[in-house]
C-alpha cells in the first residue's frame, strides 16, 4: 500500500469521525492493505489526536474471543488506543450522537499500577504490574460503512474503539481469579448476555500478556495507571439514545453507561 494511498485512509476516518458518516470497507477501496498497513493507519490517527491534545490513557484488546476470531477468519486478536476523551463517567450521560453505530460490551478493565514492556513478559509479571480489576463498558463503533468490516479494516478503524465507561470498585488482582468470573449484561433492564471472564482468550490475563508482548514487539510500553480492555465475555449489544446498559459481574460489582435522551446516533 501506497503512502498516498494510507494517507487518504486516515483522512477518510478522521473525516468520519467529524461528520459521522461512514466510510466504506477500506478493503473495497485499498488492494494489497495489509495489517502493517492497518496499523501504521491506526497510530497515524492517534498521533492527530494527540497533535491536538489527546493523550493515550491505555489500549483495547478486540477479537478475543474464539466466536469473533471464527467470523473474521482470524487466529489472534488486534487492539487499539484509549485516549482521555474516550473515557465517560457513570454519572454523566453519554451523547450518542458522537457515534456511528455504536454497541456496548462488558468487560473486566486491568489498571497498571507499574508499566509492563515486552516482548517476553510472562503471565507472573502481568499479573505483577496489575493494580487492581475493575468492571468496566466498552463503547465500540465503526466509522466503516454497517460494520462491514475484514481484520484490516477493524484494525485501521482503531480496532472499533469509541468509548469506556469504568466502574467505581477496584479491586485487587489477587483476590479474583478473572478466568472464572461470570459476568451479565442488561440492556434497558433486559438481561440480554451472560458469559466468564474465560471467554477472552481462556483468560483476560492472556489478552493483557498479548498486548504487551505485541506492543512490546512495536516499541511500546504500557504505562502505570494505564486502563487495558482485554475483551468481551458476550456478544456486543447495539444501543442507542436513551438507552441504559449495565454489566454486573460476580465480586466485582456493576457498571453502568446511560446514554442521553436528546439527540440520536448519526
Amino acid at each position: 500500500m501506497s503512502t498516498q494511498a494510507r494517507s487518504e485512509a486516515v483522512r477518510a476516518l478522521l473525516g468520519a469521525y467529524q461528520s459521522g458518516v461512514p466510510v466504506d470497507p477500506l478493503t473495497d477501496q485499498y488492494d494489497g492493505l495489509d495489517v502493517d498497513d492497518a496499523y501504521a493507519i491506526q497510530v497515524s490517527q492517534v498521533q492527530r489526536w494527540q497533535a491536538d491534545g489527546a493523550v493515550v490513557k491505555g489500549h483495547k484488546v478486540g477479537l478475543s474471543s474464539a466466536a469473533m476470531q471464527r467470523q473474521l477468519g482470524v487466529d489472534q486478536p488486534d487492539f487499539g488506543h484509549l485516549t482521555d476523551r474516550m473515557f465517560h463517567l457513570e454519572s454523566q450521560p453519554i451523547d450518542p450522537s458522537a457515534f456511528v453505530a455504536p454497541k456496548v460490551e462488558p468487560e473486566i478493565a486491568f489498571v497498571l499500577g507499574k508499566p509492563l514492556a515486552g516482548p517476553g513478559v510472562t503471565v507472573a509479571e502481568a499479573v505483577a504490574a496489575v493494580e487492581f480489576v475493575t468492571p468496566a463498558l466498552e463503547i465500540i463503533d465503526s466509522r466503516i460503512r454497517d460494520w462491514k468490516i475484514k481484520l484490516v479494516d477493524t484494525i485501521a478503524d482503531n480496532a472499533s474503539s469509541a468509548g469506556v465507561v469504568l466502574g467505581s470498585t477496584a479491586t485487587p488482582l489477587s483476590q479474583v481469579n478473572v478466568r472464572l468470573v461470570g459476568g451479565v449484561l442488561y440492556h434497558n433492564g433486559e438481561l440480554v448476555g451472560t458469559g466468564a471472564g474465560g471467554a477472552v482468550l481462556g483468560s483476560p490475563l492472556n489478552a493483557l500478556v498479548w498486548l504487551t508482548n505485541t506492543l512490546g514487539a512495536r516499541g511500546v510500553t504500557l504505562q502505570a495507571g494505564h486502563v487495558v480492555l482485554p475483551g468481551s465475555i458476550t456478544a456486543a449489544v447495539p444501543v442507542a439514545a436513551g438507552d441504559v446498559a449495565t454489566a454486573t459481574f460476580a465480586g466485582l460489582g456493576s457498571v453502568t453507561a446511560r446514554f442521553s435522551k436528546e439527540g440520536g446516533v448519526k
